[in-house]
């Protein structure tokens, strides 16, 4: 569902339930961010989130593995250590169930890589097969990072190239090379927990924070700038791109998320560089299980950096927090 659509359909739900009235709700329909977060005590809340999606890729264990691993992002996204999950599937009767065996196993891994376990979960007959997980992690109160903290001046680290949606895409129609479309996989596989360790180098300089999933580069971005009630701006040539990313985009293999995204945020995005049609269209691309987007401020870069490269994690300075309209996006 496209952005739009979706403010559309939970404005009765966000409605329903004044923030006011549940003082536990730390993040909730109220403050839009990557998970819902509970606080049980003082030490103690606890984070909740849930994604499942159709296949992105043809092979059932790699479609397990990233699934899980995107639902788990939003987990990291919130400074949350994950503690379980619980599968939802959809899958058709007229395949064979050892399919649904491979994409569990793959999904199981990965939570196991994550310290997580799988607990249980709920199957149903579908026509298309469909997987992910509702996932749930702990964090201190005090330590949940948010999307609404980024301060004028801090500087903008993007952990994982964006284009899995084109790339996949170009896999799709049968256009993507191999070698391409494993790149892809591997940086989807990826978890988003070992880069959060890394950042956390910024200490209490580490002001706002989300992982880049279905709305975009740009849309998530958008959403920091909103709630921080600051302007961003992106450089374009700093946006690392997965490996044949741009010659998909060129070639026109785009995604139907990614025009609706364009469609919902371009209002609040203004183009100062001059970009050609195929560079927008990657910057709007809804990524599976992308990386993290992180407002870090400028004196703690340095120690987040070389946390960064020790740990081997791939990440970008992206651009930067400046004061102007909320919401406001600039790309250069």
């Amino acid at each position: 569902m496209g952005p739009e659509a979706l403010a559309q359909v939970l404005r009765p739900l966000a409605e329903m339930f004044d923030a006011a009235s549940y003082p536990d709700l730390l993040r909730g329909l109220a403050s839009p961010d990557d998970a819902a977060v509970w606080r049980l005590d003082a030490e103690r809340a606890v984070v909740l989130t849930a994604d499942f999606f159709p296949p992105v890729v043809d092979h059932p264990y790699h479609f397990g593995a990233i699934a899980a691993a995107n639902a788990l992002s939003d987990l990291y996204a919130m400074g949350a250590r994950p503690l379980l999950g619980l599968n939802l599937v959809g899958f058709p009767e007229t395949l064979d169930p050892a399919i649904l065996s491979e994409i569990l196993r793959g999904g199981g891994e990965k939570m196991k890589e994550a310290g997580a376990v799988v607990a249980g979960g709920h199957t149903t007959t579908d026509q298309e097969p469909k997987y992910g997980l509702a996932v749930l992690g702990l964090v201190a109160p005090e330590a949940v990072l948010t999307n609404a903290g980024a301060r004028p001046g801090d500087r903008l680290l993007l952990t994982k190239p964006i284009g899995t949606g084109i790339v996949t895409t170009a896999h799709k129609r049968g256009k993507a090379s191999d070698e391409d479309l494993q790149a892809a996989i591997r940086s989807m596989e990826r978890l988003n927990g070992w880069a959060l360790e890394a950042l956390r180098a910024a200490g209490p300089r580490l002001h706002a924070l989300t992982d880049i999933t279905g709305f975009g580069l740009l849309g998530h971005a958008h959403e920091v700038a909103h709630e921080s009630r600051v302007s961003l701006e992106l450089e374009w040539q700093r946006v690392p791109l997965l490996p044949g990313a741009e010659r998909y985009a060129r070639k026109g293999y785009l995604t139907g998320g990614g025009a609706r995204n364009a469609a919902f945020y371009a209002r609040w995005v203004d183009w100062e560089a001059e970009l050609e049609g195929w560079q927008r269209d990657l910057l709007y691309d809804p990524q599976t299980s992308g990386g993290l987007l992180a407002a870090v401020g400028q004196d703690a870069l340095p120690a987040v950096v070389e946390a960064l490269e020790r740990a081997s994690e791939p990440a970008s300075i992206v651009g930067r927090v400046v004061e102007g309209p909320p919401g406001r996006v600039v790309v250069r």
